[in-house]
């Protein structure tokens, strides 16, 4: 059976996006270089938007937009970005043009964290490499130009679900507060795809059960779905969501992560957490890149409306 029929008519084009791949360690190499080249062929970041300054931060980098305007001592809030790809491909830099246009657009600091993949780097490394970046912008907010009292935490898919990691490990390790958590599609439990019964209408397109089941594993270092996945890898096996930061949480019905997504939903909600959560009838995994469709631009216009809430509260 297939689910194309439920696919929103103006998103129909956006699988033409994302061409068909097989997974494996034999092909993730040529993936990461494809990618990258997708990366190369987009326009650079606007410089008159934002400055760029890039910090090597041990083992990692850290992709720093500053926008530009204001006092020279103004201090901004500032969002710590982790891009997506399943934990085994993409690239910071890859959206260094958007980082540059929402820095300008929403007066904030951007810090996009260029976080070691697996499976060359298990769990934790992608995520001390996320608390790592954190760190650094917290400690060196006054010469970032950032106020420490407003550092957010978000990211794409796999970047979501790193960015709902650190959350809880900035809780559990108390040293640097985060105000807000903006969570879109984000790849939370690894146990979707592995346990349970299969959603019968999503994660026919762009990212698919057997996608997830070889991200989950390369992150692991083991097969998903085994009782002794720590939370810090796959938030969902959290058992205890409170104190953490309000969230958003924005996911299409037809993505592989619709049952996840609502379900932490949900659980936040009962923890006590402001949560904001969105789902978008007819939208496939990563819909909002669809630059001709109505329901991405609300899925965008809603996004981004979130972050100002969060970074400017009245």
């Amino acid at each position: 059976m297939t689910t194309r029929h439920l696919i929103d008519p103006e998103l129909l084009v956006g699988l033409e996006m994302f061409p068909a791949r097989s997974f494996s360690l034999e092909t993730l190499p040529m993936i990461r270089r494809e990618m990258l080249e997708m990366g190369d062929v987009l326009p650079p970041h606007d410089a008159s938007l934002a400055a760029l300054v890039v910090h090597r931060i041990g083992a990692i980098e850290v992709r720093v937009f500053t926008p530009h305007g204001g006092e020279e001592d103004t201090l901004h809030p500032a969002l710590l970005h982790l891009h997506g790809g399943g934990y085994v491909v993409g690239a910071a830099r890859s959206q260094d043009a958007a980082h540059a246009s929402l820095a300008a657009e929403l007066g904030c600091v951007i810090a996009s964290v260029e976080y070691r993949l697996a499976p060359e780097t298990p769990h934790p490394g992608p995520v001390e490499d996320a608390y790592a970046g954190l760190k650094f912008l917290f400690e060196e907010a006054r010469s970032l130009g950032v106020d420490r009292t407003r550092i957010a935490v978000g990211g794409e898919s796999a970047g979501g679900g790193l960015a709902a990691a650190l959350a809880l490990l900035a809780r559990d390790r108390d040293e640097v507060p985060i105000v807000f958590q903006h969570l879109i599609y984000p790849m939370l439990d690894d146990r979707t795809g592995t346990l349970g019964e299969p959603h019968p209408f999503a994660g026919e397109f762009v990212w698919t059960p057997e996608f997830n089941r070889f991200g989950w594993a390369s992150l692991l270092g083991h097969e998903p779905g085994l009782p002794t996945t720590s939370p810090y890898a796959a938030p969902a096996r959290a058992a205890d969501l409170s104190r953490l930061p309000p969230a958003f949480i924005s996911v299409g019905a037809l993505d592989l992560f619709i049952d996840e997504d609502v379900e932490y939903a949900r659980r936040l909600v009962r923890a006590g957490v402001p949560t904001e959560l969105h789902v978008f009838p007819g939208a496939f995994h990563g819909f909002d890149m669809v630059p001709t469709s109505r329901t991405s631009a609300v899925a965008r216009n809603r996004s981004r409306a979130a972050l100002r809430r969060a970074l400017h509260p009245r």
